[in-house]
């Protein structure tokens, strides 16, 4: 299964954005889907993760201000960026959890398109 992000945009330091995260051939209600974003010339780093059964991983850079969450019937992941900061600028990434380590990319499959989100100081 692919996964497709979207709902990226350009904000201004303390807004707020919403991604979104699909697929378009399987339902997500039985997979773990998680964020990852990589910003120029670093590595991929891990955001946030739900589980099918809604448990929720935070990185310690966006706790309390982002929130994972998932809506069966449409098939759909969220992440919820609110208090939008320079350093949240990013290429963002969603796929489904294998298991294992959740903060580790070799343990997700389904790597899209990201989606860019980009905040103005």
């Amino acid at each position: 299964v692919q996964l497709q992000a979207s709902g990226g945009g350009l904000v201004q330091a303390g807004g707020s954005l919403r991604l979104s995260c699909a697929a378009s051939r399987r339902t997500f209600s039985n997979y773990d889907i998680g964020w990852f974003r990589q910003a120029p010339e670093k590595e991929r780093e891990f955001v946030a993760v739900i589980t099918l059964n809604d448990i929720r991983y935070y990185a310690d850079s966006v706790k309390g201000r982002f929130t994972i969450s998932r809506d069966n019937a449409k098939n759909t992941v969220y992440l919820q960026m609110n208090s939008l900061k320079p350093e949240d600028t990013a290429v963002y990434y969603c796929a489904v959890f294998m298991g294992g380590r959740y903060y580790d990319t070799n343990n997700y499959v389904g790597w899209g398109q990201g989606t860019q989100v980009t905040v103005s100081s």
